[in-house]
């Protein structure tokens, strides 16, 4: 969004209330936070629930009616016992800011010159214990609700994150991603999306059954407008073949996300980059080591972005032991820009590591 900026705040091991205290002591007093994402190490989904209360308690004492949109997922960081993402802005004159929630899930709107934003905490279901189906239809419905309180629609997200508890097991002979594609098929299905889906990613966690969280945009300058953009070394996600889908109730709806999302506001121009891993055409490189398939995914990144530069990388591995390579290869990047680190399960078995970020540029840089 214009003038919006991420920036990545860690604390040394203490106890959980002790680490949630000192990152916020972090946030700058004059900040003004659109979206916070705590990521920690968990030991089951009673400790998740326990910890969520907590943590929603805290950030409500620190910011009042002015409470940012707020999630908590059950990743640990490889570089810290518990991390913060800021997401937040530098309100210019004439624009406002108005705060909600939906049941306990905060929700902030963002008016300006542009138009209308969304940023939203992470919608769930309220047991834990229910099937992923099931807790991914409450999460819909919770997101809907909140659309239709502010007055968005389903084709006006941006961008999502799809988080999902063990997202490569199985339930019986249904795989819980495929499960979240039949569920989010189902519900994209009530629009035409005319600028087509959201960018996405789609990762698992180890508690906390199953979260959404979006950005939407309703843009009303003449100058402000949102486009998907293609891969031309991948076929779309949405287009995929059977072959490569698991099942889930014995069916395998494709998952719905673009490559990547480009808005632009005037002349700044912002990439969302979807969750990008070693794939080429519909397939994974199922034989590549982790040196491969990390410079495959930034391939795929890079004709995403063009020549906008990256600002941010949120990279997800999915053997921690891997951590210390991948950030002496990316080294090799030169990037100069927040990266973390997360342990997380990839959508499909074979893939090692997976990518997201934001690429931002000024049109007379491009």
């Amino acid at each position: 969004m214009p003038n919006s900026y991420i920036e990545v705040l860690r604390v040394p091991s203490a106890g959980f209330a002790k680490m949630v205290d000192a990152l916020l002591m972090q946030i700058p007093g004059d900040a003004t936070p659109l979206r916070l994402t705590f990521f920690g190490r968990l030991a089951s989904n009673a400790m998740y629930t326990e910890r969520w209360q907590l943590l929603r308690q805290k950030v409500a004492a620190r910011f009042g009616e002015a409470m940012p949109a707020l999630s908590y997922v059950a990743q640990p960081p490889l570089d810290a016992p518990l991390l913060l993402e800021l997401y937040g802005c530098r309100l210019q004159e004439g624009e406002r800011l108005t705060y909600g929630a939906t049941a306990d899930i905060s929700y902030v709107v963002w008016t300006n010159d542009a138009g209308r934003f969304l940023f939203t905490g992470g919608f769930r279901g309220e047991d834990l214990t229910q099937t992923t189906e099931q807790q991914a239809e409450q999460a819909f419905q919770c997101l809907e609700e909140t659309l239709r309180e502010t007055g968005f629609t389903l084709d006006s997200i941006l961008r999502q994150w799809n988080y999902i508890e063990g997202i490569t097991a199985f339930a019986g002979t249904d795989q819980h991603y495929q499960a979240f594609n039949n569920v989010r098929s189902m519900h994209y299905g009530q629009t035409q999306w005319p600028t087509g889906y959201p960018a996405a990613t789609g990762i698992g966690t180890h508690f906390g059954g199953v979260s959404i969280a979006v950005d939407a945009a309703l843009l009303t300058a003449s100058d402000a407008f949102a486009m998907p953009i293609d891969n031309r070394l991948q076929v779309a996600a949405h287009a995929y073949s059977g072959e490569v889908l698991e099942e889930a109730n014995q069916r395998k709806a494709t998952p719905k996300f673009e490559r990547a999302k480009c808005l632009t506001c005037g002349k700044e121009r912002l990439v969302y980059v979807s969750g990008t891993a070693a794939i080429r055409g519909e397939e994974s490189l199922k034989q590549a080591g982790l040196a491969r398939q990390l410079e495959v995914t930034m391939e795929n990144i890079k004709e995403l972005i063009g020549s906008a530069p990256l600002v941010y990388l949120r990279v997800y591995l999915k053997n921690p032991a891997d951590y210390v390579n991948t950030t002496r290869l990316l080294e090799d990047y030169a990037l100069a820009i927040p990266i973390t680190f997360m342990w997380a399960d990839v959508c499909r078995e074979e893939l090692l590591i997976e990518i997201e970020g934001l690429a931002k540029a000024i049109e007379s840089a491009i």
